[in-house]
């Protein structure tokens, strides 16, 4: 088909929606900049931004003239760093997980939690906690302190592999049969949870409540950084398939005959997903609608081209995170708000507008 639109145009066309992508992209990135800075220094120590910029640099014998003291530096590097780079890397990991979901479901309203990942890891994770000390003990004491994540990845896992079983038939994956059974499994997790909380004493449902409601407190190098490959890994990775999710907009058949082959890209953008919200889940607990509502903000400013839809998720799921997470830990001291709760309350409306959107009411425009 010839274009009737004359080439200089198209190019002009194209020269603004690459302006308008990089000013998107630059101005994501320096609202992430800012998150950073935020997480960093506020707190019931507060940092000044010098301060912390001296406590980095003082290892590499560059001195600044803002001082600190030894409590600073233990504030930052014990407590601050690996909680900023936790809410950086999990909340970077589930948007970009919902914003390829999204793709490959041809559905804006899709979650990552539709495909029972984040049940799946909370069941597992809830299975531990209530078996407590026996189960602990049948582990060193060195690996007591990951049973409870590395469990929580791989019920997660699991739940991704049945999911795809039961979707998948004669080496094809049918994507409505996938999210209906994701939704199975979400089902069957909730309802294996709520046993076991009515088998759980007080202490154990205090700590399901801390996992449930997810939070981002207690995280120590030691648990982090076994996590760490994950996450980079499915970040790194999962855009690279920017293409594929765009041939996928236009349905499976046309992106097949466009030369992708389209049940093997299926299959690693769901697993690179499940792995993403996987090790999210396994550190942070349930932390919902980052997912959901993430992308569906880029892709209102930035368009639906996953090459700038992707990366551009990842930076605003980073910053939201740290944002609500400093809001968690600030607005009630020395209390400290489950963020899940804040993300929903966020969330819940913002996914009730988008349904009413989609229906056409209350003169809402999409």
């Amino acid at each position: 088909m010839v274009s009737l639109i004359p080439s200089h145009d198209l190019g002009l066309v194209n020269l603004r929606r690459r302006g308008r992508v990089g000013l998107g992209m630059a101005a994501l990135a320096a609202v992430l900049a800012a998150a950073l800075l935020c997480s960093l220094g506020i707190g019931a120590v507060g940092l000044e931004p010098g301060t912390i910029l001296s406590i980095l640099l003082a290892p590499l014998g560059i001195d600044l003239p803002w001082s600190f003291a030894p409590r600073d530096e233990a504030v930052l590097y014990a407590i601050r760093m690996p909680r900023t780079l936790l809410g950086l890397l999990v909340g970077a990991g589930l948007a970009l997980a919902g914003a390829a979901l999204q793709g490959l479901f041809r559905n804006p309203l899709a979650d990552p939690a539709l495909i029972g990942v984040s049940s799946g890891a909370a069941m597992a994770a809830v299975a531990v906690i209530v078996a407590g000390a026996p189960l602990m003990s049948l582990f060193g004491a060195g690996m007591a302190s990951s049973v409870l994540p590395m469990a929580a990845f791989l019920g997660g896992l699991a739940a991704t592999v049945i999911v795809y079983g039961v979707a998948s038939r004669n080496g094809e994956t049918d994507v409505p049969t996938m999210l209906l059974a994701g939704v199975a499994i979400n089902a069957i997790a909730g309802a294996a949870i709520g046993m076991l909380i009515f088998l759980s004493d007080d202490q154990q449902l205090r700590d399901l409540s801390f996992w449930l409601l997810g939070s981002l407190g207690g995280v120590t190098w030691a648990k982090l950084l076994p996590a760490v490959p994950l996450l980079v890994l499915g970040l790194v990775t999962l855009p690279l398939f920017a293409c594929h999710l765009n041939a996928f907009l236009l349905g499976e058949s046309d992106a097949f005959h466009l030369g992708f082959n389209v049940e093997r890209s299926k299959r690693t953008i769901v697993a690179l997903a499940a792995l993403l919200v996987g090790a999210g889940v396994a550190l942070t607990g349930i932390i919902g609608f980052v997912g959901l509502v993430v992308p569906h903000v880029v892709r209102l400013l930035l368009g639906p081209d996953h090459r700038a839809l992707l990366p551009a998720s990842a930076l605003l799921g980073g910053g939201l995170m740290l944002l609500a997470d400093l809001a968690a830990r600030t607005l009630v001291l020395p209390a400290e708000l489950p963020i899940g709760a804040l993300t929903s309350c966020i969330g819940g409306p913002f996914f009730l507008a988008m349904l009413l959107c989609r229906r056409g009411q209350g003169g809402l425009r999409c």
